[in-house]
């Protein structure tokens, strides 16, 4: 048993941490992790042929937008301070087929909308776009099916070279291959350098798993999947074999990398975050959002707090840029010194 005995009185507990939380100026100068404007990436959807913004009802406060709103949201994440956008095109139904051609016109909605948002924002703002079928596909999935239904990897590698070369040429300056096929950023790579693009990064989808934290993005892309992507996307239960992708993804040239879903994964965010360097990102993916809005919406919850607080906790993991719904929120908050 420990004594104490050997304290003059008064003298013990001698280490206080507690001095170092005694009041808000204290605890900000002592904080060891701290959120940025620039750090975040704002997450948006803008809608082919929407008269007017369309809410998601899964995640309150969030739209598909026109185009016009969208350069208005775009304008305002720049007054913010916000470091990037990425952009996601919901095109009509009736233009969506097996290939997702769509995700390769020159005038498909995602397209129009990077000519759009860098027509308003020129480069104040990193222009981003997902590069992935999955939106303008008729059956939802992120690549090519082939005669029995199953995604054919190295078909769907043709389409993403194609879809990459049209979104560079419609003003992305980043383009996130998010589909998980084998090989995806080597072949972006070489399509991007093939039209003399090497200007433009590529942020890999590393670590995307299937996660049931997706839910609310399928309606927020008009999503027309049945069934599954876990033929594609990681197993939940794996962290070496997003090791294994990371390796891959920096071999095939890489400039950023990224974990998808965040707060579920933060132990496979840090893992990578102290295995590279180069900039590492993570998702705050739309059932963490709305998991947060739902709550607070019931009074369980303080919302502003839980907000900081899971950013801060996906910071405070490794990522040094975080896609998030609240990103131009939470810019104005960190500005007025909240």
């Amino acid at each position: 048993m420990t004594s104490y005995g050997s304290f003059p009185s008064g003298s013990f507990p001698g280490v206080r941490p507690r001095r170092l939380r005694t009041t808000p100026a204290m605890r900000r100068m002592v904080a060891e992790t701290r959120l940025h404007p620039a750090e975040l990436i704002l997450p948006a959807f803008v809608r082919e042929g929407a008269g007017s913004p369309v809410p998601i009802s899964a995640m309150p406060g969030v739209v598909q937008h026109t185009r016009s709103s969208l350069r208005k949201a775009a304008a305002e994440a720049v007054e913010a301070g916000v470091g990037g956008i990425m952009l996601f095109g919901v095109p009509e139904d009736s233009k969506k087929d097996a290939v997702g051609s769509p995700g390769t016109d020159p005038e498909g909605i995602l397209q129009v909308a990077l000519r759009d948002v860098r027509s308003e924002v020129g480069d104040e703002l990193v222009v981003m776009s997902d590069l992935c079928l999955d939106e303008h596909t008729d059956h939802g999935h992120c690549g090519v099916l082939d005669a029995e239904g199953r995604v054919d990897n190295d078909a769907t590698l043709e389409r993403y070279a194609e879809m990459a070369r049209v979104q560079a040429e419609a003003g992305a300056h980043v383009v996130g291959p998010s589909g998980m096929m084998d090989g995806q950023v080597r072949v972006v790579r070489e399509a991007l350098d093939g039209i003399g693009r090497q200007d433009v990064s590529i942020l890999a989808y590393t670590a995307k798993y299937a996660s049931a934290f997706f839910g609310p993005f399928r309606e927020a892309v008009g999503s027309s999947l049945k069934g599954d992507r876990k033929t594609y996307q990681q197993d939940p239960a794996n962290v070496r074999e997003s090791l294994r992708e990371l390796a891959l993804d920096l071999e095939e040239g890489a400039d950023m990398v990224m974990v998808k879903p965040a707060l579920p994964y933060l132990d496979v965010l840090a893992r990578i975050a102290d295995s590279v360097d180069v900039p590492v990102a993570a998702y705050q993916v739309s059932g963490e959002y709305a998991m947060v809005e739902a709550a607070a919406a019931n009074g369980w919850i303080d919302r502003d707090r839980a907000i900081m607080e899971t950013l801060t906790g996906i910071k405070r993991a490794g990522a040094g840029m975080i896609l998030t719904y609240w990103a131009t929120e939470v810019a104005v908050r960190l500005a007025r010194g909240e």
